[in-house]
């Protein structure tokens, strides 16, 4: 039987690993910006995103170091995201994973400058040949990324986010929302190790279905904890998204709805898997933590 917690804690040692290496603490003028990097981006966090590259590139026999770095970016883009979604401008979120946002903890500007400098070191790390010896795959995986993460991905769902507040939304459009900011970047997560693996075109569909259904499973886990959860517990402020009047599925249908559509989902998401083999234990088992946490 596969131990889904020791593998997931065994690849968030392998990321934090990787990321004390690239995120060095420096001297000099840009001290600052460096060590709030590292304050934004080390000791906290699931790393669901990551493992979802390792356990993606495991059903195609990547080495682990690459699928590691692919991770590594992937969580760089996540963390710059998050930094920038406190801020007063966006979220105006007090703490994150525990701990003061990095906002209050530095300054605004210091802030925004984190949440740039994270994107640009993702990028980076992609292009790097010790990522994978082909360009052409470094270039997938660069353009893969950045479509995730921008208009057309997750800049994209936040400015609809950000638009819908105190307005009503259909289901639909609510859905559309949180494909695009919650779930283009599990879309590449899970994709990223079939393009270091040179899979088949029908391998990369069904991941990427999978990848869709536990991208809005994990958005309104996220939208259920933030009505049902406790705040110790999660790590941040809760009650955000009702008091800013946000439309999300949970106050369209309510806990129990919710509830019954992240069963649907799972359903979904299963039969996406059953096309890619025996192999997919890892990637049935995350689905199942990302709708129990409580964090």
């Amino acid at each position: 039987m596969i131990d889904l917690r020791a593998q997931m804690a065994t690849v968030a040692e392998e990321v934090e690993a990787a990321l004390d290496r690239i995120l060095p603490a420096v001297s000099g003028p840009q001290a600052r910006l460096h060590e709030a990097m590292r304050y934004a981006m080390l000791g906290g966090g699931k790393r669901i995103r990551p493992f979802l590259v390792v356990a993606g590139a495991d059903l195609f026999d990547v080495p682990r170091a690459r699928a590691v770095r692919a991770g590594v970016a992937v969580e760089l883009i996540h963390g710059y995201s998050l930094v920038h979604d406190d801020l007063p401008a966006m979220d105006d979120a007090l703490t994150r994973r525990g701990r003061p946002s990095c906002h209050l903890q530095y300054d605004g500007a210091t802030a925004v400058l984190v949440g740039d400098a994270l994107q640009s070191l993702a990028f980076e790390l992609l292009a790097d040949p010790a990522t994978h010896p082909d360009p052409e795959v470094r270039c997938a995986l660069v353009r893969g990324l950045a479509e995730a993460a921008g208009a057309a991905g997750m800049c994209g769902g936040q400015m609809i986010d950000l638009l819908a507040e105190g307005r009503s939304l259909t289901l639909e459009q609510i859905l559309e929302l949180q494909r695009l900011k919650t779930g283009a970047l599990f879309g590449f997560a899970c994709e990223a190790g079939a393009i270091l693996g040179n899979a088949s075109a029908a391998a990369r569909e069904a991941l990427l279905g999978y990848a869709a259904d536990l991208g809005l499973a994990f958005q309104i886990q996220d939208d259920l904890l933030d009505v049902t959860g406790d705040a110790e517990v999660t790590g941040k402020d809760l009650g955000r998204d009702a008091a800013a009047g946000k439309a999300t599925v949970v106050a369209l249908l309510g806990v129990d709805g919710s509830r019954r559509r992240l069963e649907t989902l799972r359903q979904s998401a299963i039969a996406h898997l059953g096309r890619l083999g025996p192999r997919t234990d890892l990637l049935r088992g995350v689905f199942e933590f990302v709708i129990s946490r409580s964090s």
